[in-house]
């Protein structure tokens, strides 16, 4: 069984269904976990149900990233913080939106990696890092053009950051999840004539579960994947493999 053993780590993006999964996971498997979102509020249910610590601050503002991270020591970081968009084609997208989506996905994640990274090579422990991207970086999914751009940019920001970090033993990978049928993404995926044939073109043919997602995140947080860095790892029944 996994054991932290107290070792701080950071989890972005914990308010939403994925990122309390992984809090779940990690306190589970006794890591002293940060949990983050954008406000205290939206924190106090994953607090009060696991005792993890919190810490609120903005994906989208450096400044409110620097004063919350700059002090803080971490050994390892989960950057599960994200923001869906639209559902739109390159045609119809609003660029606005497309800022916003790249903002928080790709520009947070790379935000949070510089910071908390600087903590980590002070302490001189090592450390891991697991940015939480999607299936959507590795194929076209249609009506994804925000959403798909932002999470190939966090693929690339995983692949340079494992290349620059691992020189101070710290090790970064990404997880590549395919839909996780949340309240949040029923509106889109929950269609028949949308859900249907996607699961078709799946081996598993089925939607993920949040514990799915979150079960792999901890492994490769953990001294059992002490040799992969630089890794994407699809968590989607096949659906890329094909």
């Amino acid at each position: 069984m996994t054991d932290f053993k107290q070792r701080p780590i950071l989890v972005t993006g914990a308010s939403g269904g994925i990122g309390a999964a992984i809090v779940r996971h990690l306190v589970a498997a006794n890591a002293d976990v940060i949990a983050s979102g954008r406000t205290a509020e939206s924190l106090e249910e994953i607090s009060a149900s696991t005792g993890c610590r919190t810490l609120a601050f903005d994906l989208s503002s450096e400044a409110e990233i620097a004063q919350a991270l700059g002090d803080l020591d971490v050994w390892g970081v989960v950057n599960c913080g994200g923001y869906g968009g639209e559902i739109a084609t390159p045609m119809e997208t609003d660029i606005d939106v497309f800022d916003k989506v790249m903002s928080v996905n790709a520009r947070g994640t790379l935000l949070v990696t510089k910071y908390t990274s600087r903590s980590m090579i002070r302490l001189g422990n090592g450390g891991a890092i697991v940015n939480i991207s999607s299936q959507a970086s590795l194929v076209a999914l249609a009506n994804h053009i925000s959403y798909g751009s932002s999470k190939a940019a966090v693929d690339n920001i995983t692949r340079v950051s494992a290349l620059e970090l691992g020189k101070y033993n710290i090790r970064v990978n990404s997880v590549n999840p395919t839909v996780v049928m949340t309240e949040m993404s029923e509106f889109y995926w929950g269609r028949p004539e949308i859900g249907e044939p996607f699961l078709a073109q799946m081996p598993l043919g089925r939607w993920a579960t949040q514990d799915e997602i979150a079960a792999p995140v901890v492994f490769l947080l953990s001294d059992d994947a002490s040799m992969i860095s630089g890794a994407h790892l699809p968590i989607d029944g096949g659906y890329t493999a094909v």
